[in-house]
């Protein structure tokens, strides 16, 4: 984000907002148009990403707390046509699993 506010000269808060609009933008489009889908086989994987820093390197105080360290995407997709109809961000762990199935 701070790559590109430099490259667009622009505050990083634009570039934050602008990001949080886009994705609230998605939501909603892929909420209303993702329905009654012919999909015949669904597979389902999991992909590992960290927000803030890995795991191992989150301070104490932060540890336990949702959006620092490791967070799993959850992703459904189409055996066929590779679309991805679903996806869950969290830990990975039951709870995620479940709720994502």
């Amino acid at each position: 984000m701070r790559a590109t506010s430099r490259m667009c000269d622009v505050s990083i808060n634009t570039v934050t907002k602008l990001l949080v609009d886009v994705g609230t933008a998605c939501d909603l489009y892929l909420n209303e148009t993702l329905r009654n889908l012919p999909c015949k086989r669904i597979q389902c994987d999991e992909i590992w990403s960290f927000c803030y820093a890995k795991e191992r390197n989150v301070p104490e105080d932060l540890r336990g707390t949702f959006g620092y360290g490791d967070v799993w995407t959850w992703i459904g997709i189409d055996a066929d046509t590779n679309l991805v109809v679903s996806f869950y961000v969290g830990e990975r762990d039951t709870f995620s699993a479940t709720d994502f199935i």
